[in-house]
């Protein structure tokens, strides 16, 4: 079976009569940010497209090709000269097929389908946070936060037992980049970098006091992603996997709710020169869901996320991110995506998941992260592959599939939303922090490793978890994924389940 999932992000919504009805759907953004709302568009943005135009590195944009921009009808927004990737605005249709015979330019494509600004793509869904009565009648034994035994992820990998050795280190900062992150959130306030968290949306940096905030009616995603991560052992509300660690907010959705390239690579080089150990990323980059390689096009959007992503690593940040939603086998031969391009008029397309990537997930580098729920194995919407998932984690499932030990008693992931609430998602964009705060622990631990040794030390200390087999989730009599590979690494759990309290230990 392939699960019902959000159309363009990591986190799903169950499906109704499968789940408490304390589960959130995903909500594309609806506001500009925090305190503004966007400006309408003039007629010559109304129909401008956003492009990449990617360059050799390291020396700045030449006066070559600067003047060739202006002259194909193009006005550049920024420049990201330390991975040569520049952000162009052209209304002229032709702009990229000009751009790209040009001397210097290695790869140039447009990063959206749609005219800027992009059409509403409506609600998927509305969220529903527990109740302040249910927040009342929380009760929670001596050491514990109050919501905690609703946390059946935490104890899946051994973060209870973890944090009776250390929280993790106030010197570690994990970066979420994603919808935005309320600071205000008593849960999150206490451990937010506000130095590490900017508003990327436009493709340049926006360092508004609060610029980094969802906006009231955009999505909670972010929010949630946060308090997963690091959410304070204070006496309030919920614990995250690292509580002890600083958590950042690096806003990259949009007001419609898409991820442009122009944007997470904004997010990527603002993480890697603010000191950032641990990037989060549940998201994939729209408005293709596989960048395929032989599309000049979607072939700059993975060469300027790529470059951007590497450059991070090289500035000691660890990326992870989530595998994805739709029960796909990425290490397929092909692979049918209906859904692309998301911000204009999705088709079916046949795809080769090894030369059409989901980015950043599929990227070099990138820890890529499968779900599991409260019984421990693969969520029914996770997607998987092996060679492809390199770990996996709780990102929860549908109660009536995977239904929790007592106390708890929803199988998706409690977390934090804005305005001082706290809900329940399910997804690999719930998965994927669980990773992080693990791969933060052990930076905690091991404050002078770099990235190829946190990714080493993360893979080697996970519980090794053998296939499902046969993986009839709903157990209707029919198979709906399969496993290959071994116990100590296959197409479910990569090398295993995050372990926390090895991360601290060893």
């Amino acid at each position: 079976m392939t699960a019902p999932y959000a159309r363009h992000r990591r986190a799903v919504a169950i499906p109704a009569g499968m789940a408490v009805a304390t589960a959130l759907a995903f909500l594309p953004n609806t506001a500009a940010s925090a305190t503004e709302e966007a400006p309408a568009p003039t007629a010559a943005e109304a129909t401008s497209l956003s492009y990449v135009v990617n360059v050799k590195p390291g020396h700045g944009t030449s006066a070559h090709v600067k003047k060739a921009v202006a002259k194909a009808g193009g006005t550049i927004v920024t420049s990201y000269d330390q991975i040569g990737v520049l952000v162009v605005h052209s209304s002229d249709a032709g702009f990229a097929k000009t751009i790209r015979t040009v001397r210097g330019v290695q790869s140039a494509g447009a990063t959206r389908t749609a005219p800027l600004p992009s059409a509403s793509t409506g609600d998927l869904g509305a969220p529903k946070a527990l109740s302040a009565a249910e927040v009342a009648a929380a009760d929670a034994p001596a050491g514990q936060d109050p919501l905690q035994p609703q946390q059946w992820d935490l104890p899946a990998i051994k973060a209870d037992k973890a944090h009776e050795k250390t929280l993790g280190s106030k010197k570690v900062t994990v970066a979420v980049i994603d919808t935005g992150v309320d600071d205000t959130h008593p849960d999150i306030a206490p451990n937010f970098d506000r130095k590490a968290s900017v508003n990327c949306v436009s493709g340049k940096p926006d360092t508004a006091d609060g610029a980094w905030r969802p906006g009231a009616a955009e999505s909670p995603h972010g929010t949630h992603v946060a308090g997963e991560i690091a959410a304070a052992k204070n006496g309030v509300g919920m614990t995250g996997v690292a509580p002890g660690v600083k958590v950042s907010g690096i806003k990259v959705s949009n007001p419609d709710g898409f991820f442009y390239t122009e944007a997470v690579v904004c997010g990527f080089v603002w993480a890697a020169e603010h000191g950032v150990d641990v990037t989060n990323n549940s998201y994939y980059t729209d408005p293709w869901y596989f960048n395929c390689t032989n599309d000049p096009d979607q072939k700059a959007l993975v060469d300027a996320v790529g470059r951007a992503s590497r450059y991070a690593e090289r500035k000691g940040a660890v990326n992870v991110a989530a595998g994805g939603n739709e029960n796909y086998d990425l290490a397929s031969d092909e692979i049918t995506d209906p859904s692309s391009p998301n911000d204009s008029t999705p088709g079916d397309r046949v795809v080769d998941p090894s030369k059409c990537l989901d980015i950043p997930t599929q990227l070099p580098g990138v820890v890529t992260v499968a779900s599991t729920g409260a019984k421990g194995i693969k969520s029914s919407f996770s997607n998987h592959g092996l060679g492809v998932i390199d770990i996996a984690a709780p990102g929860g499932d549908s109660t009536a599939y995977q239904k929790p030990d007592a106390p708890a008693t929803s199988g998706l992931i409690l977390g934090t939303l804005p305005g001082g609430k706290w809900g329940y998602m399910a997804g690999t964009s719930m998965a994927s922090p669980h990773v992080a705060g693990v791969a933060a622990l052990i930076k905690s631990t091991h404050p002078h490793a770099s990235p190829a040794l946190v990714k080493a030390l993360l893979y080697a200390e996970a519980d090794a978890a053998a296939c499902t087999d046969p993986y009839d989730i709903d157990a209707d009599g029919k198979i709906d994924a399969v496993c290959e590979g071994s116990k100590n690494r296959n197409g479910f759990y990569g090398w295993g389940i995050a372990d926390a309290l090895d991360a601290v230990t060893k």
